[in-house]
Protein backbone atom coordinates (compact mmCIF):
# COMPACT_ATOMS: atom_id res chain seq x y z
CA UNK A 1 0.00 0.00 0.00
CA UNK A 2 1.10 3.70 -1.01
CA UNK A 3 2.30 5.84 2.26
CA UNK A 4 -0.68 7.42 4.05
CA UNK A 5 0.47 10.52 6.27
CA UNK A 6 -1.54 11.00 9.37
CA UNK A 7 -2.86 14.62 10.00
CA UNK A 8 0.47 15.56 11.98
CA UNK A 9 2.79 14.19 9.57
CA UNK A 10 1.00 15.88 6.49
CA UNK A 11 1.43 19.20 8.37
CA UNK A 12 5.09 18.56 9.05
CA UNK A 13 5.34 17.48 5.21
CA UNK A 14 3.88 20.87 4.45
CA UNK A 15 5.71 23.14 6.68
CA UNK A 16 2.00 24.11 8.47
CA UNK A 17 1.04 23.78 11.80
CA UNK A 18 -2.34 21.02 11.53
CA UNK A 19 -4.94 24.47 12.18
CA UNK A 20 -4.21 24.73 8.42
CA UNK A 21 -4.52 21.19 7.21
CA UNK A 22 -7.92 20.85 9.23
CA UNK A 23 -9.20 24.16 7.44
CA UNK A 24 -7.72 23.08 3.68
CA UNK A 25 -9.61 19.45 4.68
CA UNK A 26 -13.11 21.67 5.32
CA UNK A 27 -12.87 23.63 2.26
CA UNK A 28 -11.91 19.72 0.12
CA UNK A 29 -8.89 21.54 -0.94
CA UNK A 30 -6.22 18.70 0.41
CA UNK A 31 -6.69 15.42 -1.13
CA UNK A 32 -7.40 13.54 1.91
CA UNK A 33 -9.72 10.33 3.35
CA UNK A 34 -11.14 9.33 6.72
CA UNK A 35 -10.79 5.67 8.75
CA UNK A 36 -11.87 4.95 11.35
CA UNK A 37 -12.85 8.61 12.57
CA UNK A 38 -9.20 9.57 11.69
CA UNK A 39 -8.14 11.80 8.60
CA UNK A 40 -5.27 10.24 6.68
CA UNK A 41 -3.57 11.81 3.40
CA UNK A 42 -2.08 9.36 0.52
CA UNK A 43 1.54 10.86 0.08
CA UNK A 44 1.32 10.05 -3.92
CA UNK A 45 -1.94 12.33 -3.90
CA UNK A 46 -0.50 15.16 -1.90
CA UNK A 47 2.48 15.35 -3.74
CA UNK A 48 0.87 15.64 -7.14
CA UNK A 49 -1.77 18.55 -4.71
CA UNK A 50 1.66 20.58 -4.01
CA UNK A 51 2.61 20.06 -7.99
CA UNK A 52 -0.53 21.01 -9.28
CA UNK A 53 -0.61 24.73 -7.04
CA UNK A 54 2.79 25.21 -8.21
CA UNK A 55 2.18 28.94 -9.44
CA UNK A 56 6.03 30.14 -10.25
CA UNK A 57 7.75 28.47 -12.87
CA UNK A 58 11.52 29.09 -14.59
CA UNK A 59 10.67 30.51 -17.85
CA UNK A 60 13.06 27.88 -20.04
CA UNK A 61 14.80 28.63 -23.21
CA UNK A 62 12.27 28.13 -25.61
CA UNK A 63 8.90 29.85 -24.55
CA UNK A 64 6.49 27.72 -26.88
CA UNK A 65 3.90 27.43 -24.14
CA UNK A 66 2.52 23.52 -23.91
CA UNK A 67 -0.74 23.66 -26.70
CA UNK A 68 0.12 26.97 -28.55
CA UNK A 69 -0.16 26.47 -31.73
CA UNK A 70 -2.28 23.20 -31.46
CA UNK A 71 -5.38 23.20 -33.06
CA UNK A 72 -8.24 20.91 -32.05
CA UNK A 73 -11.20 19.85 -33.91
CA UNK A 74 -13.31 17.12 -33.27
CA UNK A 75 -17.11 16.49 -34.35
CA UNK A 76 -18.32 15.46 -37.83
CA UNK A 77 -16.43 14.25 -40.26
CA UNK A 78 -16.44 15.82 -43.87
CA UNK A 79 -13.87 15.34 -47.20
CA UNK A 80 -13.94 19.44 -47.30
CA UNK A 81 -12.63 19.66 -43.75
CA UNK A 82 -9.94 17.06 -44.33
CA UNK A 83 -8.97 19.03 -47.04
CA UNK A 84 -9.16 22.66 -44.75
CA UNK A 85 -6.89 20.83 -42.41
CA UNK A 86 -4.46 20.31 -44.99
CA UNK A 87 -4.23 23.76 -46.04
CA UNK A 88 -3.61 24.96 -42.49
CA UNK A 89 -1.02 22.70 -41.54
CA UNK A 90 0.55 23.78 -45.08
CA UNK A 91 -0.04 27.33 -44.58
CA UNK A 92 0.80 27.73 -40.80
CA UNK A 93 3.71 25.23 -40.87
CA UNK A 94 4.21 26.29 -37.49
CA UNK A 95 1.46 25.47 -36.27
CA UNK A 96 -0.44 22.10 -36.12
CA UNK A 97 -4.29 21.48 -36.79
CA UNK A 98 -5.57 18.20 -35.63
CA UNK A 99 -8.92 16.40 -35.99
CA UNK A 100 -11.18 14.00 -34.14
CA UNK A 101 -14.05 11.98 -35.76
CA UNK A 102 -16.18 11.93 -32.93
CA UNK A 103 -19.44 12.49 -34.51
CA UNK A 104 -21.43 15.93 -33.67
CA UNK A 105 -22.14 14.99 -30.37
CA UNK A 106 -19.48 14.02 -29.82
CA UNK A 107 -18.17 17.01 -30.72
CA UNK A 108 -20.19 19.14 -28.65
CA UNK A 109 -19.27 16.58 -25.27
CA UNK A 110 -15.21 17.29 -26.57
CA UNK A 111 -16.18 20.96 -26.19
CA UNK A 112 -17.25 21.05 -23.17
CA UNK A 113 -14.98 18.96 -21.84
CA UNK A 114 -12.47 21.59 -23.17
CA UNK A 115 -10.86 18.89 -24.82
CA UNK A 116 -11.15 20.53 -28.73
CA UNK A 117 -11.05 24.15 -29.55
CA UNK A 118 -13.50 23.43 -32.09
CA UNK A 119 -16.61 21.30 -32.26
CA UNK A 120 -18.16 20.47 -35.98
CA UNK A 121 -21.94 19.49 -36.02
CA UNK A 122 -24.48 19.40 -38.18
CA UNK A 123 -27.43 18.22 -35.59
CA UNK A 124 -30.91 19.24 -36.95
CA UNK A 125 -33.33 20.43 -34.54
CA UNK A 126 -36.44 18.76 -33.52
CA UNK A 127 -38.70 21.63 -35.66
CA UNK A 128 -36.49 20.85 -39.00
CA UNK A 129 -35.52 24.63 -39.54
CA UNK A 130 -32.46 25.31 -37.30
CA UNK A 131 -29.09 23.26 -36.85
CA UNK A 132 -27.23 22.91 -33.54
CA UNK A 133 -28.67 26.01 -31.55
CA UNK A 134 -30.65 23.84 -29.32
CA UNK A 135 -27.97 21.11 -28.79
CA UNK A 136 -25.49 23.57 -27.95
CA UNK A 137 -27.89 25.23 -25.00
CA UNK A 138 -28.52 21.49 -23.35
CA UNK A 139 -24.57 20.42 -23.74
CA UNK A 140 -22.45 23.30 -23.21
CA UNK A 141 -22.52 25.64 -19.84
CA UNK A 142 -21.93 28.83 -22.21
CA UNK A 143 -23.34 29.74 -25.41
CA UNK A 144 -20.46 29.08 -28.26
CA UNK A 145 -20.11 31.04 -31.56
CA UNK A 146 -21.10 29.62 -34.40
CA UNK A 147 -19.25 29.57 -37.64
CA UNK A 148 -20.79 27.91 -40.90
CA UNK A 149 -18.32 25.80 -42.42
CA UNK A 150 -20.31 24.62 -45.43
CA UNK A 151 -24.16 23.91 -46.30
CA UNK A 152 -23.94 20.03 -47.93
CA UNK A 153 -26.52 17.85 -49.67
CA UNK A 154 -27.79 14.74 -47.44
CA UNK A 155 -29.08 11.20 -48.73
CA UNK A 156 -28.59 8.32 -49.59
CA UNK A 157 -25.49 6.97 -51.47
CA UNK A 158 -26.41 4.16 -53.91
CA UNK A 159 -24.37 2.04 -56.73
CA UNK A 160 -24.09 3.14 -59.96
CA UNK A 161 -27.15 2.99 -62.04
CA UNK A 162 -28.70 1.90 -58.99
CA UNK A 163 -29.64 -1.39 -59.72
CA UNK A 164 -32.06 -1.99 -56.08
CA UNK A 165 -34.45 0.66 -58.22
CA UNK A 166 -34.17 2.70 -54.94
CA UNK A 167 -36.13 6.02 -55.19
CA UNK A 168 -36.42 7.02 -51.60
CA UNK A 169 -35.91 5.80 -47.92
CA UNK A 170 -39.04 4.16 -47.82
CA UNK A 171 -37.89 1.95 -50.39
CA UNK A 172 -35.44 1.25 -48.00
CA UNK A 173 -37.12 -1.72 -46.30
CA UNK A 174 -38.00 -3.50 -49.47
CA UNK A 175 -36.91 -7.37 -49.12
CA UNK A 176 -33.05 -7.44 -50.65
CA UNK A 177 -31.91 -4.27 -50.03
CA UNK A 178 -29.02 -4.31 -47.30
CA UNK A 179 -27.71 -0.90 -46.05
CA UNK A 180 -25.07 0.30 -43.61
CA UNK A 181 -25.68 2.85 -40.92
CA UNK A 182 -23.74 5.62 -39.44
CA UNK A 183 -23.17 5.88 -35.80
CA UNK A 184 -25.09 7.07 -32.98
CA UNK A 185 -24.72 10.50 -31.94
CA UNK A 186 -23.76 11.48 -35.66
CA UNK A 187 -25.88 13.85 -37.61
CA UNK A 188 -26.40 11.70 -40.72
CA UNK A 189 -28.16 9.41 -38.08
CA UNK A 190 -30.00 11.91 -36.51
CA UNK A 191 -31.60 12.65 -39.77
CA UNK A 192 -31.69 9.30 -41.06
CA UNK A 193 -33.84 7.76 -38.12
CA UNK A 194 -36.27 11.18 -38.73
CA UNK A 195 -36.74 10.04 -42.39
CA UNK A 196 -37.35 6.43 -41.12
CA UNK A 197 -39.91 7.75 -38.89
CA UNK A 198 -41.79 9.90 -41.65
CA UNK A 199 -41.54 6.72 -44.04
CA UNK A 200 -43.43 4.51 -41.40
CA UNK A 201 -40.01 2.17 -41.06
CA UNK A 202 -38.46 0.96 -37.97
CA UNK A 203 -34.70 0.04 -37.53
CA UNK A 204 -35.14 -3.51 -37.55
CA UNK A 205 -37.57 -3.42 -40.47
CA UNK A 206 -34.19 -2.79 -42.21
CA UNK A 207 -31.55 -5.58 -43.19
CA UNK A 208 -27.89 -4.33 -42.26
CA UNK A 209 -29.28 -1.05 -40.24
CA UNK A 210 -27.57 -1.73 -36.94
CA UNK A 211 -24.08 -2.35 -39.70
CA UNK A 212 -21.97 1.04 -38.50
CA UNK A 213 -19.85 2.51 -39.86
CA UNK A 214 -17.43 5.38 -38.83
CA UNK A 215 -16.85 8.17 -41.52
CA UNK A 216 -18.77 9.19 -44.32
CA UNK A 217 -16.33 7.61 -46.92
CA UNK A 218 -16.55 4.39 -45.56
CA UNK A 219 -19.95 4.77 -46.50
CA UNK A 220 -19.60 5.25 -49.77
CA UNK A 221 -16.73 2.74 -50.28
CA UNK A 222 -18.93 -0.03 -48.52
CA UNK A 223 -21.61 1.13 -51.30
CA UNK A 224 -18.85 0.81 -54.40
CA UNK A 225 -17.73 -2.42 -53.40
CA UNK A 226 -21.27 -3.73 -53.17
CA UNK A 227 -21.38 -4.90 -49.76
CA UNK A 228 -24.63 -3.08 -49.40
CA UNK A 229 -26.88 -1.37 -52.05
CA UNK A 230 -27.42 1.74 -50.02
CA UNK A 231 -26.54 4.29 -47.15
CA UNK A 232 -26.59 7.40 -45.89
CA UNK A 233 -24.17 10.10 -46.55
CA UNK A 234 -23.72 13.25 -48.30
CA UNK A 235 -23.64 14.32 -52.10
CA UNK A 236 -19.43 14.73 -52.19
CA UNK A 237 -18.88 11.13 -51.46
CA UNK A 238 -21.26 10.05 -54.42
CA UNK A 239 -19.36 12.59 -56.63
CA UNK A 240 -15.87 11.51 -55.62
CA UNK A 241 -16.30 7.62 -55.88
CA UNK A 242 -18.82 7.85 -58.96
CA UNK A 243 -21.79 6.54 -56.96
CA UNK A 244 -25.22 7.74 -57.99
CA UNK A 245 -27.00 9.92 -55.12
CA UNK A 246 -30.77 9.97 -53.73
CA UNK A 247 -30.65 13.44 -52.26
CA UNK A 248 -32.86 14.35 -49.16
CA UNK A 249 -32.20 17.94 -48.29
CA UNK A 250 -29.60 20.23 -47.68
CA UNK A 251 -27.93 20.92 -44.47
CA UNK A 252 -25.99 23.35 -42.56
CA UNK A 253 -22.36 22.19 -41.19
CA UNK A 254 -21.12 24.21 -38.53
CA UNK A 255 -18.37 25.04 -36.17
CA UNK A 256 -18.78 25.74 -32.19
CA UNK A 257 -16.48 27.48 -30.60
CA UNK A 258 -15.95 29.82 -26.66
CA UNK A 259 -16.39 33.19 -27.01
CA UNK A 260 -13.52 33.20 -25.36
CA UNK A 261 -10.88 31.61 -27.52
CA UNK A 262 -12.81 32.94 -30.65
CA UNK A 263 -9.79 35.53 -31.40
CA UNK A 264 -7.56 33.16 -30.65
CA UNK A 265 -4.76 33.36 -33.64
CA UNK A 266 -5.06 29.74 -34.27
CA UNK A 267 -8.76 29.85 -34.49
CA UNK A 268 -8.36 32.92 -36.43
CA UNK A 269 -6.22 31.73 -38.78
CA UNK A 270 -8.29 28.78 -39.40
CA UNK A 271 -11.34 30.52 -40.37
CA UNK A 272 -9.38 32.82 -42.87
CA UNK A 273 -9.13 29.89 -44.77
CA UNK A 274 -13.03 29.26 -45.34
CA UNK A 275 -12.85 32.53 -46.92
CA UNK A 276 -10.03 31.51 -49.58
CA UNK A 277 -10.04 31.11 -53.11
CA UNK A 278 -8.70 27.80 -52.27
CA UNK A 279 -11.14 26.67 -50.42
CA UNK A 280 -13.77 27.71 -52.86
CA UNK A 281 -12.30 26.06 -55.37
CA UNK A 282 -12.15 22.80 -53.64
CA UNK A 283 -15.55 22.99 -52.64
CA UNK A 284 -16.84 23.79 -56.23
CA UNK A 285 -15.14 20.56 -57.86
CA UNK A 286 -17.24 18.37 -55.95
CA UNK A 287 -21.04 18.87 -56.25
CA UNK A 288 -23.09 19.05 -52.73
CA UNK A 289 -21.21 21.95 -51.39
CA UNK A 290 -21.91 25.55 -51.29
CA UNK A 291 -20.32 27.87 -49.75
CA UNK A 292 -21.56 30.90 -50.06
CA UNK A 293 -22.11 30.89 -45.87
CA UNK A 294 -19.02 29.84 -45.32
CA UNK A 295 -17.05 31.87 -42.56
CA UNK A 296 -19.63 33.45 -41.32
CA UNK A 297 -21.02 34.14 -37.09
CA UNK A 298 -24.62 32.30 -37.86
CA UNK A 299 -27.18 33.21 -35.45
CA UNK A 300 -30.76 31.43 -34.57
CA UNK A 301 -33.65 32.30 -36.82
CA UNK A 302 -36.59 32.81 -35.43
CA UNK A 303 -39.24 33.47 -37.91
CA UNK A 304 -38.64 30.20 -40.08
CA UNK A 305 -41.80 27.82 -40.65
CA UNK A 306 -40.89 24.96 -42.01
CA UNK A 307 -37.91 22.57 -43.17
CA UNK A 308 -35.51 23.54 -45.74
CA UNK A 309 -35.46 20.08 -48.42
CA UNK A 310 -34.10 19.98 -51.51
Amino acid sequence: MKKLFSTKEVAEFLGVNTKIIYSLISEKRLPATKITGKWLFPKHLVEQWIEANTLNYPRPENDHQPGKGLLIIAGSNDLLLDKTLSFYNTLYSDNVAVFGNLGSMGGLHALRRNLCHIAASHLLQENENEYNFDFAAQELVKIPVIVNFCKRTQGLLVKKGNPKKIKNVADLGKKGVRIANRLLGTGTRLLFDKELSKAGLKGEDIDGYFNEVNRHLDMGLEVLSGRIDAGPGIQPVASLLDLDFIPIRWERFDLLMDKERFFDQEIQHFLSILRGKDFSKTAGALPGYDTSLSGEVVFQKQDQTGPDPL
